[in-house]
């Protein structure tokens, strides 16, 4: 059986070519204009899939980034109150020895008083530090974690504890426990130091349960040093595992959708040839016109 082919037939297949042709070099000038290899989900339904989930990763890693960097500033802030706390209270301790002198003056013994609670008051604002509006001995607590005054009532909620998560699957916390800190009630670091002012005003020749009861509160900040350094640690050294996360997702996000640059110019170019080519393929083919048919 012999097919006909018609003149009709043959311009709608050369014009057929010639859109694809077309339609290929616009693809490719879109490639090379945007940068990227996937425009749609259609251009390569596998890569769209890769780059969504990718993408997605690369979202919560920087939100790791922005929850380790928050945390970071907690812990920083909290560690330097601990710090200024024992330096304070350290100092403390020293005019308690330095009170033991039993030729003092009541004069002297007054002002060697008054610079404890002087030193209780510097601890009270260490102890209802802030970060962001937020106080970092006090847990979720929106109230500072201590009264000024006596009895000086922990108003923090030591069991709500504020986390950041740094990671997948890893959660850190940020705040200290203010109770376990400073003490409360009667054994608090402020207690402490009011008992202390008030032996040394009295004359009191043996403050030895004082210097006891003040070494006892140093150590439990010692403690809190330890750990908030222990998590310190944790949070800066996530900073580097982020940071090495987010340049391989990027990197494997570019390799699935940036075009290589040098070989989409070269296919340009080629298409351009073959699209020419095919056009002065088909002048030739369909150079009768209509009023050859007409003759």
């Amino acid at each position: 059986m012999v097919t006909r082919v018609t003149h009709s037939t043959i311009q709608r297949s050369t014009l057929a070519n010639l859109q694809a042709s077309l339609a290929a070099g616009a693809k490719l000038q879109a490639q090379m204009s945007s940068g990227t290899k996937i425009s749609v989900p259609s251009d390569d339904p596998a890569g769209a899939h890769d780059l969504l989930r990718l993408r997605s990763d690369l979202r919560a890693a920087s939100q790791h980034e922005r929850n380790r960097a928050d945390g970071d500033a907690w812990l920083a802030t909290v560690d330097d109150s601990l710090r200024e706390s024992l330096s304070i209270i350290r100092a403390a301790r020293d005019l308690a020895v330095k009170a033991g002198n039993g030729s003092l003056s009541p004069d002297a013994r007054e002002a060697l008083a008054s610079e404890v609670e002087a030193r209780r008051d510097e601890l009270l604002q260490q102890a209802n530090a802030t970060y962001s509006g937020r106080h970092v001995f006090a847990g979720t607590s929106k109230d500072p974690a201590f009264g000024v005054t006596p009895p000086y009532t922990f108003s923090g909620t030591a069991a709500a504890t504020v986390t950041r998560e740094i990671g997948p699957g890893t959660t850190v916390r940020v705040d200290a426990d203010g109770a376990a800190t400073f003490g409360t009630g009667t054994s608090s670091a402020f207690a402490v130091l009011d008992q202390l002012a008030a032996s040394i005003r009295a004359g009191n020749p043996d403050m030895a349960a004082d210097l006891d009861a003040v070494d006892g509160r140093i150590s439990a900040m010692l403690e809190q040093v330890a750990s908030v350094g222990a998590r310190h640690g944790q949070v800066i050294a996530a900073k580097d595992v982020l940071m090495a996360r987010t340049v391989t997702l990027k990197e494997q996000i570019g390799g699935i959708e940036d075009i290589d640059l040098a070989q989409i110019v070269l296919d340009v170019q080629a298409q351009e040839v073959a699209y020419r080519g095919a056009l002065g393929a088909a002048a030739k083919v369909l150079q009768p016109s209509l009023l050859d048919f007409l003759r």
